[in-house]
């Protein structure tokens, strides 16, 4: 293979056949590839170099080059020596490949903090490169990607929200997370808004150890922080002082209880084989066209239903 400068495609092209013939693989450890991905990036290297000592020249300083430094890089293609061009005043920053940065891609590193997000360990992570790509990453370096999204993330915490909604969706659920190396379950806290364009946005999330009216209350008022003045229609399970936290910061809201949640709490004092039956009728309820035939729906169920023996009912 060449290593010059001048890159001799026809030599990779016949080794690149000659791989694949013996089996070797075009991503990861010892991958067809990667001495392509070697040599542009170098080549990008070398022209950024050039292009930054006669940026110095223009403003009348004395800079050249000082020959190469060498690291070694992961990409999505496998790993390799990365050679970089140096000057002697060590002003020359890179961009396409920063001094810094060990991981090429953002694709790769978006899957490192995708398999993160979903409580994989740091050393379980490595494994799964090592078994994709043919290298593995340390500790300090997956947490210096994953670290990557925490002001991203604080940025979008505390971004400014419109000024009305016509409908919010507030709810709680809960899921198991990853704090200081363990994984525990965490109530994650969500909001959902119609604005008046009628376009939903996710306005907050947030995560706690459980869930109760006193944290609802600090999140709504960290809208009107952030500077809703009014929501129209607040959408709420049945939790206990959540209307009442909603009044104090938002005291025009219209409350509107979840169906979801009702028909779940209805679902408590029916026996286990009576259920599906059950939700039928109740489903004709809920989902009248109108109110008038929505109660002759009511009528009609609670009838049905209190024929039924009261000990076929558990409460």
């Amino acid at each position: 293979m060449a290593t010059n400068q001048d890159f001799d495609f026809k030599a990779f092209q016949e080794e690149a056949i000659k791989g694949l013939y013996s089996g070797k693989p075009l991503t990861g450890e010892n991958s067809i590839f990667a001495p392509m991905l070697k040599h542009f990036l170098e080549q990008s290297l070398q022209g950024e170099m050039e292009a930054h000592l006669l940026e110095e020249r223009s403003l009348g300083k004395s800079n050249r080059r000082n020959g190469t430094s060498s690291k070694r890089v992961k990409s999505n293609v496998g790993e390799f020596e990365l050679q970089t061009p140096r000057d002697r005043s060590v002003s020359f920053e890179p961009s396409i490949v920063s001094k810094r940065q060990v991981v090429l891609t953002e694709q790769l590193e978006g899957q490192i903090i995708s398999m993160y997000s979903r409580g994989m360990s740091y050393s379980e992570i490595g494994k799964h490169l090592q078994e994709i790509y043919g290298y593995s990453l340390s500790a300090s370096e997956l947490t210096s990607i994953t670290d990557k999204v925490l002001p991203m993330l604080r940025e979008w915490q505390v971004r400014p929200l419109s000024r009305i909604y016509v409908v919010a969706w507030l709810d709680a659920m809960y899921y198991k997370v990853r704090t200081d190396g363990k994984v525990n379950t965490r109530v994650l806290y969500s909001v959902i808004g119609l604005n008046l364009r009628g376009q939903k946005e996710v306005l907050g999330i947030y995560l706690t150890e459980s869930e109760g009216a006193k944290f609802w209350l600090s999140v709504l008022q960290d809208f009107k922080n952030r500077g809703v003045e009014d929501i129209f229609i607040s959408c709420v399970d049945g939790l206990k002082g959540f209307p009442e936290a909603i009044e104090n910061v938002f005291p025009k809201t219209q409350i509107q209880l979840c169906v979801v949640h009702q028909i779940r709490g209805s679902l408590r004092f029916i026996p286990e084989k009576y259920i599906k039956e059950f939700i039928v009728d109740l489903k004709s309820v809920y989902q009248a066209p109108n109110s008038i035939i929505g109660e002759e729906n009511l009528l009609v169920l609670e009838e049905k239903w209190r024929r039924l023996s009261f000990n076929r009912v558990t409460i």
